[in-house]
This record gives C-alpha cells, structure tokens and sequence, in this order.
C-alpha cells in the first residue's frame, strides 16, 4: 500500500463508517448529512474513500470536510483499484472500536447504522452482517449475489446460509487482523472467515437507489467471484484434479470398449464418431484445467511483483472530534 504518512495519532472513536465513493457525487452528501444525526456511544467518525471516481465526487467530498459535524476523513485513490480495495484503505484510517462499512447510495439507511452497531457491541460479535427480507436490485444482480453466496457457501469456511453483505458492523480486532493482508486482490468476507467464527447477521431493510444505476456492472461481478475462487481457496485447482481424474477415468473406458470393438465387431467403421467425442471432452477439461492454472499464476506473478492495492494520493482530516451519545 502507497500513501502519504501522518504522524499524528488520531483521537480514538466508538464507531468508524467506511464508505467507498465512485460516481457518488449526488448522494455523498445526503449520507454523511445523515449519518452525522446519529450519536453512537463512544462517538463517530466517517471515512470516505473516492476510489478514482471520474465524476466530481472529489470536489464534494473536499467541501464536505469544511462543513460535516462529525469527525470526517477523505482519501482519494490515485485510480480505481476496486470496491474492496478502496474498503481496505479506509479500514486502515479508522480509530473507532467498531468499523461499519457500507455504500455511497443511501440503499442503506443511515439510521439502520446504530442497530448494526449496538448489535455487535452489546452481543460481543466480532462481524455483524446485514440481510435484506427484499433487495431492491435488478433481477440480474440479485441473481449473482445469490450464486456468489452460493458460491462462498463452498470455498469458503463460513456459517451455513450467511448472506454476505458489503453492509457489515466489525470489530477493532477484526480490522487489525484484516488490514494485515497486502496482496492486491483482497476479498473481505474472505479474510474476515480466515479470521473468526464468532458472526451473526441482522435484518435491515434495503431501498432503492437514490440515484443514477449500479457501478456494479456483470464483469465487476465476474472478477469479485474470481478473488474469492483463486485468492482465498483452493477449490478451482482441487476441481481441476477431479475432473481430469474423471475424464482419465472415462479415457481409460473408451479404451477398453474400443479394443473389444476391434476385437469382436470386424466389420465396424473406424470408430470416427467416438474418437472425435474422447478428443473433445479431454481438450475441453485440458483448457479449463489450464485456465485454472493460469489464474493462481498469473495472480501470484502480479502480487509477487508488487501490484499495489492501492495507492492514496492525499488524505484530508476535519481534526473534529466524534459525537457522542
């Protein structure tokens, strides 16, 4: 991680808000104008991190540091590097004993915020995570993050039917823990399962989009299930094995019918039809056995080569202290 060093330690808070910004200059203002309402115990402080937003989200969030109420922080990434990676950079600013991360939006209502927190600091839960009784998403959305979930269910170590949302209440302990991972493909929720078990989840309701359309489009989605399947796993290579096994397996059949053919049936054909069907199902699992490969390759070449998780260009502080309750 690249960023500018501030030697001066600030005032501990209760309750940290990391929100990652991209193309959220219409609603940023309306949620920290929200959230600066609320008087968690220990006080507050909001981080906000543009991760490359093209749009004027930077010049919003600049103004918001002379006129927020609260304790605010802006880091401005110096290029979109990803919603995660902008999460770990705000993560590492944060002072709060509890850390709430959620989206730019307003699909979250800010005042869901103090039941998430006081949840995870009255239960002594590590993770709270949020569920949606009706996400207000495109039906093709929705379908993704179930088969993501889906997904998780298997590569990774967590509770049964948890639903894995980016609005999720952690501890301090879990923050350190997280932020230790410098690699350049974080994935959060898998970092988080790598660190403890002791997680719940609370209903809150979702709204729809305030404004504009979702920056998650069907390839940001793809690559979110990419870090989650090669970074924190080893399920795709372990899935590579059994399927050549399968297939030498099913060679080894062929083989032997085959000589039983030649050897029973003389006056068959050459036996094109089935050669052409072995060549094709033992290249296809061969390529994808390869694309497996090349993936963990690949990632390791970059993260091996320093690939930055991101790199902060300024950071501004308010120097305000938290409200408190």
């Amino acid at each position: 991680m690249n960023e500018p060093t501030d030697p001066t330690p600030p005032p501990r808070s209760g309750l940290s808000i990391v929100v990652p910004v991209y193309r959220g200059a219409a609603t940023v203002g309306l949620l920290v104008e929200a959230l600066s309402a609320l008087r968690p115990e220990g006080g507050l402080e909001i981080v906000l991190v543009n991760d490359g937003s093209p749009d004027d989200s930077g010049d919003v969030c600049r103004s918001l540091i002379e006129t927020a109420r609260v304790k605010l922080i802006y880091i401005e990434h110096a290029r979109n590097y990803g919603e995660h990676n902008a999460v770990m950079t705000g993560l590492r600013h944060t002072t709060g004993a509890y850390v709430i991360t959620m989206d730019d939006d307003l699909q979250n209502p800010p005042e869901e915020v103090l039941r998430l927190y006081d949840h995870a600091r009255l239960g002594g839960w590590d993770v709270v995570y949020t569920r949606y009784a009706v996400k207000q998403h495109a039906p093709w959305r929705n379908l993704g993050s179930r088969f993501a979930n889906k997904v998780a269910d298997t590569l990774l170590d967590k509770p049964k039917g948890l639903y894995l949302s980016s609005f999720r209440c952690m501890s301090d302990l879990v923050v350190r823990s997280v932020t230790r991972y410098s690699g350049p493909y974080p994935y959060i929720d898998g970092l988080i399962m790598q660190i403890t078990q002791r997680i719940d989840s609370i209903e809150v309701r979702h709204l729809p989009r305030a404004e504009g359309r979702s920056n998650y489009t069907l390839r940001r989605l793809v690559r979110l299930w990419l870090n989650l399947a090669t970074s924190f796993s080893l399920a795709p290579l372990r899935m590579a094995i059994f399927a050549g096994a399968a297939m030498a397996s099913i060679g080894t059949i062929g083989a032997v019918l085959t000589i039983l053919e030649a050897l029973w049936m003389h006056n068959t054909p050459s036996g094109w039809a089935s050669t052409m069907v072995v060549i094709l199902l033992v290249s296809g699992v061969q390529s994808m056995i390869l694309g497996v490969l090349g993936e963990y390759v690949g990632r390791t070449f970059l993260s091996a080569n320093g690939k930055p998780q991101g790199t902060v260009r300024e950071i501004h502080r308010n120097r305000l202290e938290g409200t408190g309750s």
